[in-house]
């Protein structure tokens, strides 16, 4: 097949296929300006509406500008990104823009992470003649897990790609025309009202602060300044790996001790690892899936560590309820010890503890009030913050996260093995509990912990993992589109698996709602899996039940594993909702 030949900026390049004029600059290492544009690299899912017109570009032989995000390369096409015509176009369109945004930039949560920010700066946008009435509309923050500010939408649309095509929830979309228009919930629902599951990835890809996390930070600076209370934090496995990106620090780099170092000082009176009741989630999960196996239960058998996939299948999938584990969630089984065996060992009235959590989810906010996971009438966790929230924290605090000594997590909540710590990657939780579940049915020692046929970024993947002469067939999907299409399987006979794993955000955990903009490049989200599984590596345990901590908690609080005591605090129900 003949190639393609374009003249970009007077550089002469060739290509095999018709690509968008915008992706022919980029692979020529010439930048051109978008706004509504989104591609998810490594992905199908590229949002193009041209909406924005920021990314015009002039093609010779053309009477008008052309968006170079959905014009394709012709042959011998000769294309000039930075004619004076062309950044004309870009800052006219750009100030019509900002003519109907709000000019609460200080204040606003996205404040020096804005893209629309950043194109006014870089178009060099100094004064705006078009200052006029502009579209106002309620901020919905009904929910605990998101806020969304209409009046702050650029009508990009990528929300709408991730909510209807990637994750296949079908909440949000384009409402109205003209100056009224705006994305939103049918009926112009708050999100609370609707069927989101509040992942969080609308909030993870939208440009400006039309839709971001629930702010909860003054919640813990006024826990820590009160003298009656005792603030517990913990940690999830995925933070480690990400929060260092806000502190111009590579993505991937595992910045525990750090981590643990910047929550000491800024005063928790207690600093735990979330992996501890990851591991303690495996002792439980892996007795249930043996249980189930050994007395012909209810398979395939779902884990059900994230939050928005299990709102996902209470709203979509309500005849499926008995496939689900029982377990709580780690961040759930953590709050519910701390306010329970923790309390008892120190002596602190529950009633006393304020539970936080640092989380890479947006919808373990909404998680935290569920009334399925109170014990003895409290909530197992009283906020949550996701790593953005957090890096706000620390920078306010004024420390030098890059230069912080390590230190160690608590105990006795804090010791953890490897398998732990890569429950924050997609097939890091069903390889978790392969290493458990082998040993406990076969009764022999696992030498080779590394199940590599359940690692990947692959949309669904599945997998037979031999357990003496068990063959254990395992299921596996990220995102909850790929989730969809993986049940919608399990229901129609195509799959037949003994259990699965859903995540519901790109990668799992490392790419979710509440995690460092990784404005759709995914190889941010591969860095943060290599570093999960370099620190499994890097463990001296990586089985769940070897932690030493996990066999004294049931030793001298829980009793049997998966006995009566631990249903009361390390397990749950689940109900349908209705689909709205």
């Amino acid at each position: 097949m003949e190639k393609i030949r374009v003249v970009i900026n007077g550089q002469e390049a060739f290509f095999d296929e018709p690509v968008t004029i915008l992706e022919a600059a980029k692979s020529m290492g010439i930048r051109i300006p978008a706004l509504c544009h989104m591609k998810l690299e490594g992905t199908d899912f590229e949002n193009k509406p041209a909406s924005c017109r920021v990314c015009v570009v002039e093609v010779e032989g053309r009477r008008n500008l052309v968006p170079s995000c959905v014009d394709k390369i012709t042959n011998n096409m000769v294309i000039k990104t930075n004619s004076f015509r062309a950044i004309h176009a870009r800052q006219a369109n750009l100030k019509l823009l900002l003519s109907n945004h709000p000019k609460d930039c200080l204040s606003c949560p996205k404040n020096l992470n804005c893209e629309l920010q950043d194109l006014a700066e870089e178009l060099g946008i100094r004064k705006n003649e078009y200052e006029g009435e502009r579209m106002i509309h309620n901020v919905d923050e009904k929910s605990a897990a998101i806020v969304r500010d209409p009046s702050k939408c650029v009508m990009c649309r990528r929300c709408e790609v991730m909510c209807n095509e990637v994750q296949t929830v079908g909440v949000l979309s384009a409402m109205k025309r003209g100056f009224e228009a705006t994305v939103t919930p049918a009926f112009n629902l708050a999100l609370k009202d609707s069927s989101c599951v509040f992942c969080g990835q609308c909030a993870a890809v939208c440009p400006t602060g039309a839709i971001v996390e629930k702010d909860e930070t003054y919640r813990v600076w006024d826990a820590l300044r009160n003298p009656d209370k005792h603030v517990v934090v913990q940690v999830a496995p995925a933070i480690r790996v990400a929060i260092g990106e806000l502190f111009d620090m590579e993505p991937g780099s595992i910045t525990t001790g750090k981590l643990v170092s910047a929550l000491k000082t800024i005063g928790f009176d207690a600093v735990f690892d979330t992996d501890f009741s990851a591991d303690l989630t495996i002792m439980e999960e892996a007795s249930e899936l043996v249980h189930r196996i050994k007395n012909n239960g209810r398979l395939p058998m779902l884990t059900s560590c994230c939050p928005a996939w299990v709102r996902f299948i209470e709203e979509n999938f309500p005849d499926m309820l008995d496939v689900p584990s029982t377990c709580k969630s780690p961040q759930m089984m953590m709050g519910a010890m701390v306010k329970s065996y923790y309390a008892k060992e120190r002596n602190i009235d529950p009633k006393d503890i304020v539970m936080v959590s640092i989380m890479p989810c947006t919808a373990k906010k909404e998680e935290a009030i569920r009334e399925e996971l109170k014990n003895d009438g409290l909530l197992n966790v009283d906020i949550v913050m996701s790593t953005r929230e957090l890096g706000r924290m620390i920078h306010l605090f004024g420390l030098d996260f890059k230069n912080l000594p390590e230190s160690e997590f608590d105990n006795l909540l804090g010791e953890s093995t490897g398998a732990a710590v890569i429950f924050g990657t997609t097939g890091g939780v069903i390889e978790a509990a392969v290493r458990t579940a082998y040993e406990w049915i076969t009764g022999e020692e696992l030498e080779k912990v590394e199940f590599e046929q359940l690692r990947g970024f692959e949309d669904i993947r599945s997998a037979t993992v031999h357990i003496g002469d068990k063959k254990l067939r395992i299921g596996i999907a990220h995102c909850l589109g790929n989730s969809r299409e993986l049940l919608n399987g399990v229901r129609d006979g195509k799959y037949d698996f003994d259990v699965i794993e859903i995540m519901a955000c790109p990668g799992g955990c490392i790419g979710g709602g509440g995690q460092p903009y990784h404005h759709g490049d995914m190889s941010i989200l591969q860095r943060r899996r290599e570093a999960l599984y370099q620190a499994d590596r890097e463990h001296k345990l990586r089985k769940s039940h070897e932690n030493p901590m996990i066999k004294k908690l049931y030793d001298d609080f829980l009793g049997d594993v998966y006995g009566e005591k631990a249903h009361k605090y390390l397990h749950t129900t689940y109900r349908k909702r209705e689909k709205i």
